[in-house]
């Protein structure tokens, strides 16, 4: 039997929209977080925002020590690390030497809810224009997974193996809402990444954080509800249902201090 010469022309595929893209600021490299830590999330969600916002040429990034003490691989933009707890020393001074640079920290709250606690506080006084991405995940995860100033009320961790005792050392810190009272704050908001809805309303949040930056509007900082499933000891599916149950009681979602100006920007975090 002779074979078909004939060719058959198919239609052209219909355009398509782009719906997701990787983020030109967040960099090709494998990750090196334990499998369903929400650091990976966070780190997407800044990325996006300072795409969308056109930051990235200028925007310098202040890594911590802790689980994102290589946070500056992460991400298509300069970046340094600062010593412990001192990302915020380090921020003002290259805002101070850099103002038309967006200057960022990212920091989790052992590095920056204690040993940094005096510096993230003073800079929040003075009204740095800088801002914060703050990982709240309630434990110290690089090192161990011991307790952290934002550990909860009974919280088991290698260094409170029969629960955190609060007669001993005191309730969980609440830096969202400490920061608020300062007056050179002028976007200070908590937000969660246990489920999309809630992640949605993370990435506005840090859109409107970096937009009061841009517009030199004061001291801003976003705090992340996040997970860490190794030292929590919990799987990737567990740990996000324990921040719904245990941590959103503790530390509510919410905003915290809203300056007019910002409010006048146009962009409500919490409205989709």
């Amino acid at each position: 039997m002779l074979e078909s010469t004939a060719t058959t022309t198919l239609p052209a595929p219909a355009s398509m929209e782009v719906v997701y893209q990787f983020p030109d600021a967040l960099a090709h490299v494998p990750s090196f977080y334990c499998p369903g830590c929400t650091h990976g999330i966070a780190h997407r969600l800044l990325a996006e925002a300072i795409d969308e916002l056109h930051l990235r040429e200028r925007t310098i990034l202040v890594a911590p020590v802790g689980c994102a003490v290589f946070a500056y691989k992460y991400f298509n933009v300069d970046g340094c690390v600062a010593a412990h707890g001192r990302a915020p020393a380090m921020a003002t001074g290259i805002k101070r030497v850099l103002s038309d640079n967006i200057v960022i920290t990212y920091q989790g709250d052992g590095d920056l809810a204690s040993i940094g606690a005096a510096e993230i506080l003073h800079a929040a006084q003075r009204g740095e224009r800088i801002t914060t991405i703050f990982i709240n995940n309630a434990i110290y995860g690089m090192t161990g997974g011991q307790m952290a100033p934002t550990s909860l009320s009974g919280q088991h961790t290698t260094s409170s193996p029969f629960g955190r005792d609060v007669a001993l050392t005191g309730t969980p810190l609440h830096m969202s809402e400490l920061l608020a009272q300062l007056d050179g704050s002028a976007y200070i908001v908590r937000r969660s990444l246990h489920n999309p809805a809630n992640i949605r309303k993370a990435k506005k949040a840090i859109v409107a954080a970096l937009q009061a930056q841009a517009a030199g509007l004061g001291f801003s900082m976003v705090e992340l509800l996040s997970s860490c499933p190794t030292n929590w000891g919990m799987t990737p599916e567990a740990a996000l249902k324990w921040i719904e149950t245990e941590m959103l009681p503790i530390f509510p979602i919410g905003d915290f201090k809203v300056i007019d100006e910002v409010q006048a920007l146009g962009n409500d975090a919490d409205n989709d």
